[in-house]
């Protein structure tokens, strides 16, 4: 089975956001981080994970993902405050491929430190 992420990344000054979904978050926020692809990330230097959501479905985390897209910047900000008020960059530490449960916990450690 099969794994969707949608992700909310932010710039340093956390003015920028941006939303995106995949079926591989470590690669794509890489991708972000590395400048791959010309457009809105690269323009902006949004490449700090700030928020991600795991969907089972493509087409579910496609919904969702036109869904928060939808949202007023409050809505957006309250969301990531709630699982991540400090705004840390959960991506960080992750140059390797991790498992769920390592990315569960990085995810935690991050949110807690």
């Amino acid at each position: 089975m099969m794994t969707f992420y949608v992700y909310i990344l932010t710039n340093i000054n956390k003015k920028v956001l941006y939303i995106g979904f995949t079926d591989d978050i470590i690669r794509r926020i890489q991708e972000h981080k590395d400048k791959k692809y010309e457009g809105f990330t690269k323009s902006y230097n949004v490449n700090r994970l700030v928020y991600f959501e795991k969907h089972s479905t493509a087409d579910e985390a496609m919904r969702r993902e036109k869904q928060l897209k939808k949202w007023n910047r409050n809505w957006k900000n309250n969301l990531i405050n709630k699982l991540n008020p400090e705004w840390k960059d959960l991506s960080e530490n992750t140059n390797k491929r991790l498992t769920d449960l390592e990315f569960l916990e990085l995810l935690f450690k991050n949110v807690n430190n």
